[in-house]
This record gives C-alpha cells, sequence and structure tokens, in this order.
C-alpha cells in the first residue's frame, strides 16, 4: 500500500477489519473489569473486607483508567495511536496476570490501579482511528458493532468467574489468569494489523478544506454541545457501573440467586443490549438524529434502573433487567459517540474522546464505592440503584437544555 501526505490508502472493505479488532478489544477490556465483580464476596471474605472496600478494589481501577484519559488522547494526537495501544494492551495482560498472584489487598489494590492505566491507552486512539476508517454513512452502526464487544466482554467476565469459581470451586485467581493470555496476543494483532491514519480520497475531501486545529482542552470543555454530552455520559456510566459491579452481589444477598444462575441473569443485561446497540444505531443512522434517540432511550433507562431494584418478582426482574439491556448505557453510547465526533474541533478528535470518556469514567470510579458505602450504611443496596436512577434524570435534563441538535452546526470529522 503507498503512503502519501494524506495517510495510508486502504481498500474499501479496510474498515471492515478495524471493526473485528476493535470489537475484540473491547471484549477483553470488560472481561477483564468484569471477571472480578462476581467473586468480590470470596475476595472479601480472604482479605477480610467490608461492601465499601471491595467498592474501592474496582473504584481504584477506574480512578487511573480515568486519570489517564487525557493524557494518553493528546500523546495519541501528536505521536500516534497504535503503538500506544499495543503498549497499553501488555501492560493490562501483565497486570491482569499479576492480579492472580496478589498476596494482599492493598498488592492487588496496585496492580488493579497499574492495569486501569493499562487500559486508558484505547478509549480515545480507538475511537479516533475507527472514526477515520469507518465510512460516515456506516459510522453510528460500525460504532455499535464495536460496542457490542463490551456486552460480549462483560457477560464473558461474568460467566467465566462464575463457571470457574463459583460452580466449579476453583481459585479466584484462575480466571485473572485466563484473560491474560488473549489479552497479550491481541496487543500483537493491534501493531501488525491497524493503520495508523487511513486516506479515503472521496470522503475526506471536506477535510482538506478544513485548518487542522491546535489541541485545546479549554475549546473542549467551553463548547455546551461536548459539555452536555460529556455530563450525560457520566450519568449513564453512573448508573451502568452501578449494575455492573453489584448486580451479582444483589442477586445473591438480595434476591436468593446461587451458583452459575448468578453469572448466567447478569449476563441478560449485557446480551440485551447487543440488539438494542444495533437496532437504534441504525435507526440513528438512517434518521441523522441524535436528540430524539436520546429522548427515547434514557427514559426507558431511567425506568429500568429504578425497576431492577424495586421488583422483588424474579421474573419481572429478569424482564426489567432484558429492558435495561435493550435501552442502558450500552445502547445510547454509540449515539453520543457519534454526537461528539461530529461536534469535536478538527484535528482535536482523539483528545475530544478522550476527555469524553475521563469525563464519563467518573462516573465508575464513584459508582462501585458509593453503592458499597450505602449498602454498609444503610443495610440496604438498593439505594445505590436509586441513586443511579436520579442522576439519570440529571443528565437528560442537562442534555435537553444545552445540546443542539446534530444536524445543525456540526464539524466534519
Amino acid at each position: 500500500m503507498k503512503k502519501d501526505e494524506e495517510g495510508v490508502k486502504v481498500s474499501k472493505n479496510y474498515w471492515i477489519r478495524v471493526v473485528i479488532i476493535f470489537f475484540l478489544g473491547w471484549i477483553l477490556m470488560y472481561g477483564t473489569r468484569t471477571i472480578f465483580n462476581p467473586i468480590m464476596g470470596i475476595v472479601g471474605k480472604q482479605f477480610g473486607l467490608n461492601n465499601t472496600q471491595l467498592g474501592l478494589a474496582n473504584s481504584i481501577f477506574f480512578l487511573t483508567y480515568a486519570i489517564f484519559q487525557v493524557p494518553f488522547g493528546a500523546l495519541d494526537d501528536k505521536y500516534g495511536r497504535k503503538l500506544v495501544i499495543t503498549i497499553g494492551f501488555i501492560v493490562l495482560a501483565v497486570m491482569s496476570w499479576l492480579s492472580g498472584i496478589a498476596a494482599s489487598f492493598t498488592l492487588f489494590l496496585i496492580i488493579r490501579a497499574l492495569a486501569g492505566v493499562g487500559q486508558a491507552s484505547y478509549y480515545g486512539p480507538q475511537y479516533a482511528l475507527s472514526s477515520e476508517a469507518i465510512p460516515q454513512d456506516k459510522l453510528t452502526l460500525g460504532t455499535a458493532i464495536i460496542n457490542s464487544g463490551m456486552a460480549f466482554g462483560t457477560s464473558g467476565g461474568y460467566l467465566l468467574s462464575s463457571y470457574l469459581v463459583l460452580q466449579n470451586h476453583q481459585s479466584w485467581k484462575v480466571p485473572f489468569f485466563v484473560v491474560a493470555i488473549p489479552t497479550f496476543i491481541l496487543a500483537i494483532v493491534f501493531f501488525t494489523c491497524l493503520k495508523e491514519k487511513v486516506y479515503r480520497p472521496k470522503e475526506n475531501e471536506k477535510q482538506e478544506k478544513q485548518p487542522e486545529e491546535k489541541v485545546s482542552l479549554k475549546k473542549i470543555f467551553t463548547d455546551k454541545n461536548l459539555v452536555a454530552a460529556f455530563i450525560l455520559c457520566f450519568c449513564s456510566i453512573y448508573a451502568n457501573f452501578v449494575i455492573i459491579t453489584w448486580l451479582p452481589s444483589f442477586l445473591i444477598s438480595n434476591r436468593g440467586f446461587q451458583g452459575g444462575s448468578v453469572g448466567f441473569i447478569s449476563s441478560l443485561v449485557p446480551w440485551a443490549s447487543i440488539p438494542g446497540a444495533l437496532i437504534f444505531a441504525k435507526l440513528a443512522d438512517k434518521t441523522g438524529s441524535t436528540k430524539k434517540w436520546i429522548y427515547i432511550l434514557v427514559p426507558l433507562s431511567i425506568i429500568s434502573v429504578f425497576a431492577i431494584a424495586f421488583v422483588s418478582n424474579k421474573t419481572l426482574l429478569i424482564a426489567v433487567l432484558i429492558l435495561y439491556g435493550l435501552t442502558g448505557k450500552l445502547a445510547i453510547d454509540p449515539i453520543i459517540v457519534a454526537y461528539v465526533t461530529k461536534k469535536a474541533p478538527y484535528g482535536s478528535l482523539s483528545t475530544t474522546l478522550s476527555a469524553y470518556n475521563f469525563i464519563g469514567m467518573s462516573g465508575s470510579i464513584l459508582a462501585p464505592y458509593i453503592t458499597g458505602w450505602l449498602a454498609d450504611v444503610t443495610g440496604q443496596m438498593e439505594i445505590g440503584f436509586y441513586l443511579g436512577c436520579g442522576l439519570l434524570i440529571i443528565g437528560l435534563i442537562v442534555f435537553a437544555v444545552m445540546a443542539t441538535d446534530s444536524e445543525k452546526g456540526e464539524t466534519a470529522v
């Protein structure tokens, strides 16, 4: 393939390869996150921990993940993306393996914090590379397919830990060893199969006419459209990580589920999110509207988060878990990402997406710890779910007031 001043020329189907590779990336990103959640109680007994401390084990991971988002995004825009993603996944693989040999809770926290640093290299550059590679008329759908890897990874992490540890009574350390190997292999795939910059003559004509802007965090954080999207993302992710982190424990302690059924029921959320994300992304591409689908999906998500904590009937609980999967974070995220991509300053896409994910993933820092703390203080884990519901309401109101229609005033990317 020839290189010119615009980048690397690729075949018209290169974007399919990109989608598949980044889809696999998200599987392992979420798999390495969620393997811990079904076995939190077992780890807690070994180290003598309460719910607040167990929540901290998740929060420390997402603290470093969020903190390093923007620095990695700026480095990627300046020095390139592919190498940084590769190094990040190698770090993640090593830290996942070391998580399984941690001899103390303090050491486990340090290792998980470093695993969060490794994951921080992925989000901004991944979406920047995929947004450049995917044709604009397929951008939301392509993003949704990539995002569906989050669902597979979440479900895979739940099922792996539940099956190996809860069902077959193996050591809680085994799942960490299992996920480390494919994570390292995928790091090599990133480096060998991805192109740093894609040249698409027909689709890049508009880009050539626009001057590239200097990366400016001030410009990003003073754009009311981007800020509205950031806040909505924070609220959506907060609610989502209440569910991702604490749903297995909630099912065991409050709803009477046991063994492998915990992983299976918890997996209903990510499995249902796959068709939800694909369907709504396709509709968003077809209609060209962002706010319309936000106003449909977020209210349904609010109802389902409230109902997860409120209903006690197991059949009804399964129904609302599926509803959240169809309309929750993984269905909403591709639409918001497409909105942010269109509003981002030209030449600062990776930085903008990293800033977006930094704000959003701040919710993942707070949700595990606060939910555990509320459970310890009140004796009721439901309170944490209700708080997530309330934040979703706030996020929807802010977005409705601040954000302009995505069809108007967009910046080409």
